[in-house]
This record gives C-alpha cells, structure tokens and sequence, in this order.
C-alpha cells in the first residue's frame, strides 16, 4: 500500500509504502536548503508517523539531498535569535536520531553544511556516486549550527571536522564512506532503491530490538565501561524477554530462520 500526505503548503513531502515512510525534502529549486519552516515539517512529520510505520527514509528532491542552511535566514538574525534558531534544529534532529523508528538516508549531490549536519541525524546513510560531503561555515564566518560539530564529530572525529572547516575539503561518496560518512556508495541514481531495501529490512526486525539499538546504543557509548555493560545487561534483558523475541529464537533454534551468511 503506498499513501502520500503532502499537503499544498509542504516543503516536505510524506510517502507510506507500507511499513517504511519516505520523507523527501522538496524545495530542489532551493537544492533543498533548509530553513526553519522545513526543518520544523521534518520535526512534525517524525513526531506524527502512522503507527504502522516500522522504519523510515529520509531523502532529497532532485539533484542533490541538501545544500545546507538556507543563508537567507541569517541576514538579519539577532544573537538570541541565532541561539533559539539552532535549538529548533536540534530538537528536530533528535526526533530523528531518537524517535520511534530507525531512519536510513538517501544521498545524491550536494550533501553540504546543514544538510551533512541533517544526514548524521540517520541511522543508515547511502551515498550514490554524485553525492559530495562538505562544511563550508569556515568560509562563511560562521560556525555549524545545526548540531554538526557533535554529531559529525562523533562519526569521524572532531580532527577531520576542524580540516574541513578550515579549508573547506570536500569530499566525494568514496571518500566519505571510507571515513564513516556514509556506510553504503551506490551507482548514481540507485540511493533511493539501496535504501528502501535497508528500510524493508530494517522494518522486518522486532520494533523494541530496533529501538535498543537506536535510542539505547548511542547512550551505552557514552557512559564508562562499567556503566555500559550494566545498561547493555538491562537492556538485553528486557528485549530477550519480549514475546517476539522469543518466537524469533524459537523459529532459529528449529530451523525456520535463515542463519548469517555472506551475502
């Protein structure tokens, strides 16, 4: 079953396709920047998916995924201004990364500034050939805005973070998988169609298991060992005691799940 809930006013658009939601940026003409009203449509849209929705796509119309913050906005901005600007952002983004279900992002073009800083928001990301990565506020004066200088740190170190606002590097898909940008590289054109097969995976799994690893996991890597290990012991508890979980070890121990393979 595939539904649309685009209303006319939309700067996103919302796809159903069964159990996985595709949430396009549509401003291409714009190269999708983001401004506040899109970003709060994608925190609306993320706090409000049908419960029948298992996982999600976040994605970018046309030519590129997303050119980053949308300058316009900061011509006039008052300092206090600038700080609540970025609070909206990141309580957006944290529907993303901690809401009900996991996101894999869909990359082509442009994937620059804001729009890299909304990229590391997903749990999946898929980078077709075109896609290039960028952090261009060095050149601009002024400094990530959009929860980067966390996220993207995280992912592949605040040393390669400070290169690339300083010179303005950008890279290219190969290059940002091999430093963790993104995990997967497809032919240009084929992101979308990678990423509604991780999707459907992705929504195959048992929702309590994938919520652990998404809202649980990024808080076990923060704590110390010992904190760590005793939250995983919790939390491995609570999902092997969940009645799915047990029907899914009960259909492995019988033979009736496939087991891990290569390919």
């Amino acid at each position: 079953m595939t539904a649309n809930m685009q209303h006319d006013d939309a700067l996103i658009r919302i796809d159903i396709e069964d159990e996985v939601a595709i949430i396009t940026l549509n401003r291409p003409d714009k190269r999708n920047a983001l401004n506040l009203t899109l970003v709060e449509q994608l925190r609306h849209a993320f706090e409000t998916l049908p419960t029948s929705v298992r996982a999600a796509i976040l994605a970018g119309e046309g030519t590129h995924f997303s050119a980053g913050l949308d300058l316009s906005e900061l011509s006039e901005t008052s300092t206090a201004e600038g700080l609540q600007h970025s609070f909206q952002w990141y309580e957006a983004f944290s529907r993303i990364q901690f809401g009900r279900v996991p996101v894999v992002c869909a990359m082509q073009g442009a994937v620059v500034g804001g729009g890299l800083e909304l990229a590391s928001s997903a749990h999946v990301r898929v980078a077709d050939d075109t896609a290039y990565f960028g952090l261009p506020e060095g050149q601009r004066g002024i400094f990530l805005g959009g929860g980067g200088s966390v996220r993207v740190s995280k992912l592949i170190g605040f040393s390669r973070v400070t290169e690339m606002m300083l010179t303005g590097h950008v890279l290219d898909a190969h290059e940002g998988k091999a430093i963790n940008l993104c995990h997967y590289v497809t032919p240009a054109g084929q992101a979308m169609e990678k990423a509604r097969e991780l999707a459907r995976r992705i929504a195959s799994n048992a929702p309590l298991s994938n919520y652990a690893i998404t809202n649980v996991l990024p808080h076990i890597a923060e704590q110390p060992m010992a904190n760590g290990l005793m939250t995983e012991a919790l939390i491995a508890a609570i999902t092997q005691g969940a009645p799915e979980a047990k029907e899914r070890v009960n259909a492995f121990l019988q033979k009736r799940a496939a087991k891990v393979s290569l390919g």
